[in-house]
């Protein structure tokens, strides 16, 4: 079985069209983008559709949409995670925690960012979502929490493994070679989550050829929670 994730709640507008052919939803915390009544609103949304709630929680950088490094000590870290988490959870029941955009990656590279990432999801008894062989998902395995490993069907990859930068062309896959690398990533063992992101354009349709493809594979999909590693 593989999980189909996307992050809403971010105020990019396809949300509504994107929640029907996904599994579990990494709802922005109100920080990086968004706002409380979008948060709250796609909650709702996912509680309504038994779309599983993860945290997506991104730096306090609006005018960059979190996707500008900003260095943290592991206690600012903690503190910024807790704060969005923390409003999370008050919402709904946390299934995982995903980091945003730079802050994802920020985490990628550095064991001391990514324990203090995985220290908040200890307190919130969840797990962490994480590429697999960089820090995120060794922080889950050395605090014993559950760790989900992801690709992003969307998005072309680096020989490093690591997302080719969005200014290079052909970053952003179109839905056609999303569905198929989808395919590609449930049929190997190498992953749990598919991820598309939902401010790209095409999300929707991307949304749509995804669990299309994998239904016609006959590939069955569902929830992360109590699926850790």
């Amino acid at each position: 079985m593989i999980n189909i994730n996307s992050d809403l709640g971010e105020a990019a507008g396809f949300d509504e069209q994107i929640l029907p052919h996904i599994d579990s939803a990494n709802v922005a915390c109100g920080v990086h983008a968004g706002s409380a009544t979008e948060t709250i609103a796609t909650v709702r949304r996912c509680r309504e559709l038994g779309v599983e709630v993860g945290a997506h929680p991104g730096y306090d950088d609006r005018e960059n949409f979190g996707r500008v490094a900003i260095p943290l000590s592991p206690e600012e870290l903690v503190q910024l995670v807790r704060f969005q988490v923390g409003a999370l959870a008050a919402l709904a029941p946390i299934g995982y925690i995903k980091a945003h955009g730079a802050l994802y990656h920020y985490c990628q590279d550095r064991p001391e960012a990514a324990d203090a990432l995985a220290r908040v999801a200890a307190e919130f008894a969840t797990g962490l979502m994480g590429q697999p062989e960089f820090q995120i998902l060794a922080a889950a395995r050395r605090a014993r929490i559950p760790g989900y490993r992801e690709g992003f069907a969307d998005r072309a990859y680096l020989a490093d493994g690591r997302l080719a930068p969005r200014s290079q062309a052909g970053a952003v896959l179109a839905p056609e070679q999303a569905a198929e690398q989808a395919i590609r990533f449930a049929r190997g063992e190498r992953f749990d989550s598919i991820c598309l992101h939902g401010d790209s354009p095409g999300a929707a349709e991307t949304a749509r050829a995804i669990r299309e493809a994998l239904r016609a594979e006959g590939i069955a999909t569902g929830p992360l929670s109590g699926r850790g590693r």
